[in-house]
């Protein structure tokens, strides 16, 4: 009895690796994935590691706020993306400030999804009168833009980076509960949730145990096209000066920094502008490979040699 338990164990773990290497292959053949993921992680470790605030010493060639007498100077060998009007180097501005940018949008979804995610569950799964006071309330946050919303709150709460966090919390709840409740539609009236039902398993376990992670995969990959956005509020906000305090080096403050001089400057804007873009570009690449793993109409047999 013990072999075949410990037979049956290693089957699973065997078909848990050859799945594992599935997904893999199937993710290395999609080229702009895997350049996302290159870029995606480069910023990643970034804001890790870009200032000597951890444990391991950071690899910004300056400290982000010093200053110098080279002012305005455009790109060189000593400041490969030159300095910004007070002569602050502008590669250690933007490595420094890939942190904050980050912990804005990764924070302020992470707060979205646990709010948002058991408010479209529970709507979508009982109806009724918990699924209309769900819908009435993203119905109203849906008619404004969510940036427009993160306007507001900032406008509410004011200035700093928890109050911009908490703008962008507040502005996706609606759309995580949104997404989930569209997918329990759709998977509670499959035969196998019938017949947990029939069988007589608890809502609460048919919820947990069968819907939310059928329901998982579409929130992952919406979850990369938020996150990009996220990133752009905060930088829009900071922009307009809505956002972080001056003094905290983010990419939408190294933009409004350089708004006098667009004319004179053209590294200022050019490079902040550029790190946006790859971002945004680089999740969405990614969040698209996860999309095309998670269609079964995907498969590909050359893939895995059948």
């Amino acid at each position: 009895m013990a072999q075949a338990e410990v037979g049956a164990q290693l089957e699973q773990r065997a078909r848990r690796e050859r799945g594992f290497r599935y997904y893999m292959r199937r993710f290395a053949r999609d080229k702009r994935a895997v350049v996302g993921a290159v870029i995606l992680s480069a910023f990643i470790l970034s804001a890790l590691f870009g200032d000597d605030l951890g444990p391991i010493p950071g690899f910004a060639p300056y400290d982000a706020q010093a200053q110098a007498f080279e002012l305005l100077e455009a790109p060189t060998l000593a400041h490969p993306l030159g300095t910004d009007n007070i002569g602050r180097d502008l590669l250690s501005r933007l490595i420094v400030g890939s942190r904050t940018s980050m912990i804005v949008g990764i924070l302020g979804l992470s707060l979205a999804a646990v709010v948002g995610l058991p408010l479209g569950l529970l709507g979508g799964y009982y109806g009724g009168w918990i699924d209309m006071l769900t819908q009435r309330y993203i119905d109203v946050q849906w008619a404004f833009p969510n940036f427009i919303i993160a306007v507001m709150l900032v406008g509410i709460f004011g200035l700093g980076l928890q109050n911009v966090i908490m703008a962008i919390f507040l502005a996706y709840i609606d759309d995580f509960a949104r997404v989930i409740r569209a997918m329990v539609l759709a998977i509670k009236e499959e035969d196998y949730i019938l017949a947990a039902r029939a069988q007589g398993v608890s809502n609460w376990r048919i919820m947990y145990r069968h819907i939310f992670p059928n329901a998982m995969p579409p929130v992952i990959v919406v979850s990369s096209v938020f996150f990009s956005a996220a990133i752009l509020i905060e930088a829009g906000l900071t922009f307009l000066g809505l956002g972080v305090s001056p003094l905290t080096p983010t990419w939408g403050t190294v933009l409004n920094d350089a708004r006098p001089f667009f004319s004179r400057a053209w590294w200022l804007a050019t490079y902040p502008g550029l790190v946006i873009m790859l971002v945004v570009l680089s999740v969405n690449f990614v969040g698209d490979a996860i999309r095309d793993l998670n269609d079964v109409h995907e498969y590909d047999p050359s893939v895995t040699g059948a």
